[in-house]
């Protein structure tokens, strides 16, 4: 009941934010937010710890920006090829992943992400430390103009909703419930026949997918893709979102990324003082409300 009535609250919202809201900065809060649900997968369901999904966000944040400006693909191509991208990455990184278990999975995921971020800064492409600028918005299937910040806003919308509808089916299917089952007890779900390693890297392909996809979609919100999005501070700031809206929930990435955000825009000002600030915030959050924002409204609705 309360996932319902969150989702409406969540429809609404979305489809009124531009006309009270920057959309610019709305859009950003969405990229961001499908970005920490498609780790709240990874982490939240199959009890993975990723350091290293900078790498698929901000790899697939360059691929997209490139097509589409040397190459002249059409921008949601653009962002489908930057997805694909990510999703072979994905991949790769998790084959030799979860082969590891605990922070040496998370050691090995930074590792990796740290190859991507040199490229990043090293290939000809990218612009090194300037990042890839002037990536063209174009239009979309041939007629409306992304360059109009209403259809890019609702453009943006619509591939945040696909890929929250495909993570949401992916929790509650038969697959979701085994990842549940290998979070909790590992070797049970082995000894009960299931191909543990297999799932835990389907998890992880699709995470880094949706992560990827993300990472695509801003890059032509902003027109520029930026070293920062396959920095690891960004895997922390993800992290920080899911831990903060509530992991393992279906709308506490949501909630999280948002907050986490658009606290980082309003303080600004404070400079380097903004991370103190925020990790000051990630503290009181882990000792006081230790599910999250959603899930402590999950218990206080239970208990009601």
């Amino acid at each position: 009941m309360m996932n319902r009535v969150l989702f409406i609250f969540m429809l609404i919202a979305g489809m009124t934010a531009p006309f009270y809201a920057y959309p610019v900065f709305v859009m950003d809060l969405l990229c961001f937010a499908l970005f920490a649900c498609a780790f709240n997968l990874l982490l939240g369901y199959a009890g993975l710890l990723s350091f290293g999904h900078a790498a698929f966000f901000g790899g697939a944040a360059y691929i997209a920006g490139h097509v589409i400006k040397a190459w002249g693909f059409p921008p949601l191509a653009g962002i489908l090829t930057g997805t694909v991208f990510a999703m072979v990455l994905g991949a790769a990184f998790g084959y030799l992943a979860i082969r590891r278990q605990g922070i040496y999975f998370a050691m090995v995921t930074l590792a990796l992400a740290q190859i991507i971020y040199f490229m990043a800064l090293q290939l000809p492409f990218t612009g090194g430390e300037n990042g890839l600028q002037g990536i063209p918005r174009g239009q979309l299937l041939g007629f409306l103009d992304l360059g109009n910040p209403l259809i890019m806003y609702y453009f943006v919308f619509v591939i945040f909703l696909i890929g929250f509808g495909l993570i949401y089916r992916t929790i509650h299917s038969p697959f979701g419930e085994v990842l549940q089952a290998i979070r909790e007890n590992e070797d049970r779900a082995l000894s009960l026949g299931y191909d543990v390693d297999r799932f835990k890297l389907l998890a992880f392909v699709i995470s880094a997918t949706l992560a990827g996809l993300a990472g695509a979609t801003k890059a032509v919100v902003f027109q520029f893709a930026s070293l920062t999005t396959a920095h690891w501070q960004t895997s922390g700031e993800v992290i920080l979102m899911t831990l903060v809206g509530g992991l393992g929930t279906v709308f506490g990435p949501v909630v999280g990324a948002i907050t986490v955000a658009a606290l980082s825009h309003e303080l600004g000002s404070f400079g380097s003082w903004v991370q103190v600030i925020l990790g000051t915030i990630f503290v009181v959050c882990v000792l006081v409300f230790r599910r999250g924002i959603i899930g402590e409204l999950e218990r206080v609705t239970r208990k009601r």
